[in-house]
């Protein structure tokens, strides 16, 4: 496969990964066993137990095994054409997804900061009218 291939694929590759990874570990949906996950962590018998469930609480590190899954899944390999092809597809791809991540993170935040904002606004637009509707 030519580079500029595989850098597509590359990128595109990551997007699943993230999707994947933000959403067990950050999303309502899976509020209930990351919950459970995060008590396993802290307090797991063992330290086995405690870092096997660490995994599905940090974005980071799942996204490790979501990149191992799609690197089966796919056959992708960058640059080489061997074992090492794998190993540099999956570093590669653990960044861009980490690197997706962020970017989502930042907007979501950024979105939640201008919602808060507008509703400090409206609130403070109504409390006006409600100080000139006493008034009159």
């Amino acid at each position: 496969m030519e580079v500029s291939n595989q850098l597509f694929w590359l990128f595109v590759l990551a997007i699943p990964i993230s999707c994947v990874a933000w959403t067990v570990t950050h999303e309502e949906v899976f509020r209930e066993p990351r919950e459970y996950c995060v008590g396993r962590s802290k307090h797991g018998k063992s330290i086995f137990e405690r870092k096997f469930f660490y995994l599905f609480t940090c974005e980071y590190c799942f996204s490790h095994y979501i990149t191992l899954f799609f690197l089966i899944l796919t056959g992708y390999k960058l640059l080489l054409d061997d074992w090492r092809g794998y190993l540099i597809a999956g570093f590669a791809l653990v960044f861009v997804a980490n690197a997706y991540m962020s970017i989502f993170a930042f907007l979501r935040q950024a979105i939640k900061k201008e919602k808060t904002e507008i509703k400090v606004m409206q609130k403070s637009v109504e409390e006006e009218k409600d100080n000139i509707n006493g008034i009159h």
